[in-house]
């Protein structure tokens, strides 16, 4: 651009500013807010007024150095914003339109106003307007043409600003359906807590759904870690009994003379100490569920007490001889194998049959492989929620978690994530950030993998966009309807021409 004064300098270094502000940062409002400083400072200015529609809020604000609020057609910057011409206003005193909010005290001083659009695409989305002193000397074509310049370069910082708004809002929305589709992945159960995709995980969360509305007594059973304290909840809280107390003990963390007390209560003087009367855990419990794990390390004279709660609904106090009556369902769970133990004489056979009217086996991790990801996502995001992190994993570690056989189960790779998002030193998580024990066995394990096997293993991933997720939702729905285009979009909450377009996009044939 050219100008015809010794202004042209101090225009120049002004443009040069407003071109660097605008690329050095994404702050909108900041950078309107320096951009209106740089212009009061280099050419003396006595207010900027830069007012803008907010792409964020579609409302009409003042920035700069100025609190100010305009309707269109509402004063000089009104008219501006309404018609999208340049007013210029050599003298405001001598204007009766010019509403002066700002108060000036046009009888000791006189002010010029110059007002330009600021345009996108031709359609106006705000007015740059300026005070500055009154002088003859000095024409104003000038300074509106300076100004006319500013305006474009805003229009055009403007536009970028909303597409990148747009962009992000964007995002924000895929990120929130992504969301929603993992979510709906993972709690396809319908059961809080039990995260899988695999069949016996969908085969047990059915079994659930029949056995809770029941009162029947349920062994649960499976190795160490599997989860049985999260299957024996989901039996409660889907249960007539949820709001009531779920009371667990572990049986083999109380040494033998104290689980009695534990599970019984006392009267006051039943032995040294007791000074008063405490209820037991089938007290505390009534009208809930008791869940009694590792149920194999019961000691045998107990295993007879516990009997006769199950036979007749009734405790005794250590030191009571009065039976007191208890309405509480039993779960039990064990990693022992009770048929033996029933063989070998260290477990009641009635006892047995009287806990085994329901059992659930709850096979090992290393069984269930597909439910792997799944529950390495959902400890992700809890972890990462829970240290304010924002971690993810390579696609190495999800193959090296499908691969590893987890003899801790469940329990183990929740602890494991929750270590590595704890000492994580980069966003990504990776080989490296495995614990020093899983990576030895790993490294002692298999050679290198067949390009099936790589595969197989990529298959047993989570979807890892929303066009992968959304392809296999409409794949489930379509297969779920019979391929009744209008029925599996009712079930997506879609309309048939939505479904229709995603099928021709994701190459999804009709089957007949």
């Amino acid at each position: 651009y050219k100008f015809v004064t010794m202004s042209e300098k101090i225009f120049n270094s002004i443009l040069y500013e407003i071109s660097k502000t605008i690329v050095s940062s994404t702050d909108y409002i900041e950078n309107i807010k320096y951009i209106s400083h740089i212009m009061r400072t280099y050419l003396n200015y006595e207010n900027v007024f830069i007012t803008v529609l907010n792409p964020k809020t579609n409302q009409m604000e003042t920035l700069g150095n100025l609190d100010l609020s305009y309707k269109k057609g509402e004063g000089a910057i009104g008219k501006v914003w309404e018609y999208g011409i340049p007013i210029v206003i050599p003298d405001i005193s001598q204007e009766d339109f010019f509403l002066n909010k700002l108060n000036r005290k046009i009888k000791e001083k006189s002010f010029s106003f110059i007002a330009v659009p600021i345009k996108v695409s031709n359609r106006v989305v705000g007015v740059l307007a300026v005070d500055k002193k009154y002088s003859k000397k000095e024409p104003l074509s000038e300074h509106s043409n300076f100004l006319s310049i500013v305006a474009n370069f805003l229009g055009s910082y403007l536009k970028l600003y909303i597409n990148f708004e747009e962009e992000k809002r964007k995002i924000e929305e895929e990120k929130k359906y992504l969301e929603k589709q993992l979510k709906a992945l993972i709690n396809q159960s319908q059961i809080e807590g039990i995260i899988g995709k695999s069949k016996v995980i969908k085969d047990l969360s059915e079994t659930i759904k029949r056995i809770a509305p029941t009162p029947a007594t349920v062994l649960l059973t499976g190795e160490s870690g599997v989860g049985k304290e999260v299957f024996a909840k989901a039996i409660h809280y889907n249960s007539p009994r949820a709001k009531k107390p779920f009371i667990k003990i572990n049986c083999a963390a109380i040494p033998e003379d104290l689980l009695e007390s534990e599970l019984f209560g006392y009267e006051k003087g039943a032995f040294t100490g007791a000074n008063t009367t405490k209820k037991g855990k089938f007290e505390l419990a009534n009208g809930g569920t008791i869940f009694l794990d590792e149920i194999g390390d019961m000691p045998v004279l107990l295993q007879a007490k516990l009997l006769r709660v199950l036979q007749e609904k009734e405790i005794e106090r250590l030191g009571g001889s009065k039976p007191i009556k208890v309405d509480v369902r039993i779960i039990a769970a064990t990693n022992k194998d009770l048929e033996k133990m029933v063989e070998e004489g260290t477990f009641r056979e009635d006892l047995f049959y009287r806990l085994n009217v329901i059992s659930i086996y709850i096979p090992p991790l290393r069984e269930r492989k597909e439910d792997i990801p799944v529950l390495a996502y959902y400890f992700l995001d809890k972890f990462n929620k829970e240290y304010s992190r924002n971690l993810k994993f390579s696609d190495e570690l999800i193959d090296i978690f499908v691969d590893y056989d987890w003899p801790g189960n469940i329990r183990q790779l929740q602890n494991t994530i929750e270590r590595m998002v704890i000492l994580a030193r980069h966003e990504i998580l990776t080989k490296e950030d495995l614990p020093a024990d899983i990576k030895k066995q790993i490294e002692k394990k298999t050679p290198q993998k067949t390009e099936k096997e790589v595969k197989l293993t990529r298959k047993l991933q989570l979807p890892k966009t929303v066009e992968e997720i959304e392809k296999q939702a409409i794949i489930d729905a379509l297969e779920e309807t019979g391929y009744v285009i209008k029925k599996a979009a009712k079930k997506l909450g879609m309309t048939p021409r939505q479904v229709r377009y995603r099928m021709e996009k994701y190459n999804i044939p009709i089957k007949k």
